[in-house]
């Protein structure tokens, strides 16, 4: 190897300045653009929110800032939980389910209702510790209608038992 001597540098100097060679004689110009102003800066966010806005101007009627998380490892952290879903924009809550059944699922509760749908459309499937995630929209009134269930089957287990008809299993006693 040979060393670097300084018109080597300057060589390169000038030819990065004039731009690039590719292949011999094709040449790739190079622009060098300046740091945008104060005011741009501020702009930006507000940009890319409104262009984000344009392309989904109308969303299902499912979508909302609430997720319903399933199928977690049970021994993951919240924190683990803010890094994954808080790539996708600024979560306003989290909420770990700890219960025995409720172990394996979670809240997840986004500012913007863009970035929850833009978070279940790339968490949805995603791999975490050998655990496909599943990842919903929090609809209350399908949750509701699954209280409602539980609450009639109680209740015609109730009438059954009172009218003495449809039991599961006779009793040693009727026989």
């Amino acid at each position: 190897m040979g060393r670097f001597e300084p018109d080597h540098a300057a060589r390169a100097h000038r030819t990065f300045v004039r731009g690039l060679r590719l292949e011999g004689s094709k040449r790739l110009p190079i622009r060098f653009v300046g740091t945008p102003s104060p005011e741009t800066l501020d702009e930006i966010p507000a940009m890319a929110a409104a262009s984000l806005r344009k392309g989904n101007a109308r969303l299902p009627p499912e979508v909302n800032r609430a997720l319903f998380v399933r199928n977690l490892p049970f021994n993951i952290s919240s924190e683990e939980m803010y890094d994954i879903f808080g790539k996708y924009g600024a979560i306003r809550q989290i909420r770990l389910g700890n219960g025995k059944d409720t172990r394996g699922t979670a809240y997840v509760v986004y500012e913007d209702i863009y970035d929850a749908k833009n978070a279940v459309d790339h968490l949805s499937g995603f791999n975490v510790a050998n655990r496909y995630l599943i990842v919903l929209y929090y609809q209350p009134t399908k949750m509701g209608k699954k209280t409602n269930i539980k609450q009639k089957e109680d209740e015609i287990t109730r009438l059954q038992e009172k009218y003495g008809i449809g039991s599961k299993t006779p009793s040693s006693s009727d026989m």
